[in-house]
C-alpha cells in the first residue's frame, strides 16, 4: 500500500456521522470502529483521510439501515498540510462503503476526492467526479 506524503490531521473518532457519497444505497455513515487504529491510554482511535474505518448505515435504504460496512474516508472538514505547503479542508466528512478487498460497492462517487486516497487508491479515484 502506498504512503501518503501528507500530514493528515485525524480527528474523526468513534460515533463520528458520516455522509456516504457513494451510489451504494447508504445515506449517512456513524464510525463504530478504526481498522489498525488504536486508543492510547483509554482513548478513542482516530482516524482521517485515507484510513478505513467500520460503519454501522444510520440512514438509508430499508436493507441497508443498521448494517455494518466497511468505509474508505475520502474527505474531512479539518485542514491538512501537503508537501508543497497547501492546506486543504472540504465543506463536509465524507466515506465510500468498499468490500473485504478496499474496492468501492457503488459504481460513482458524488463531490470530489481527495489527492492522497487516490493515489492509494485507484478504483476509487476512477469513479470519482473530480480529485483535488
Amino acid at each position: 500500500m502506498k504512503g501518503i506524503g501528507a500530514r493528515i490531521v485525524k480527528t474523526l473518532t468513534t460515533s463520528t456521522r458520516l455522509a456516504c457519497s457513494d451510489n451504494s444505497g447508504a445515506k449517512e455513515l456513524m464510525i463504530i470502529g478504526v481498522i489498525g487504529g488504536k486508543g492510547v491510554r483509554g482513548r478513542y482511535p482516530k482516524a482521517g483521510i485515507g484510513d478505513v474505518v467500520i460503519a454501522s448505515v444510520k440512514k438509508g435504504r430499508p436493507d441497508m439501515v443498521k448494517k455494518k460496512v466497511r468505509a474508505l474516508i475520502i474527505r474531512q472538514k479539518k485542514g491538512f498540510k501537503r508537501p508543497n505547503g497547501w492546506t486543504i479542508l472540504f465543506e463536509d466528512n465524507a466515506a465510500v462503503v468498499v468490500n473485504d478487498d478496499n474496492l468501492p460497492v457503488g459504481t460513482e462517487i458524488k463531490g470530489v476526492v481527495a489527492r492522497e486516497v487516490s493515489e492509494r487508491y485507484p478504483k476509487v479515484a476512477a469513479i470519482a467526479q473530480g480529485i483535488i
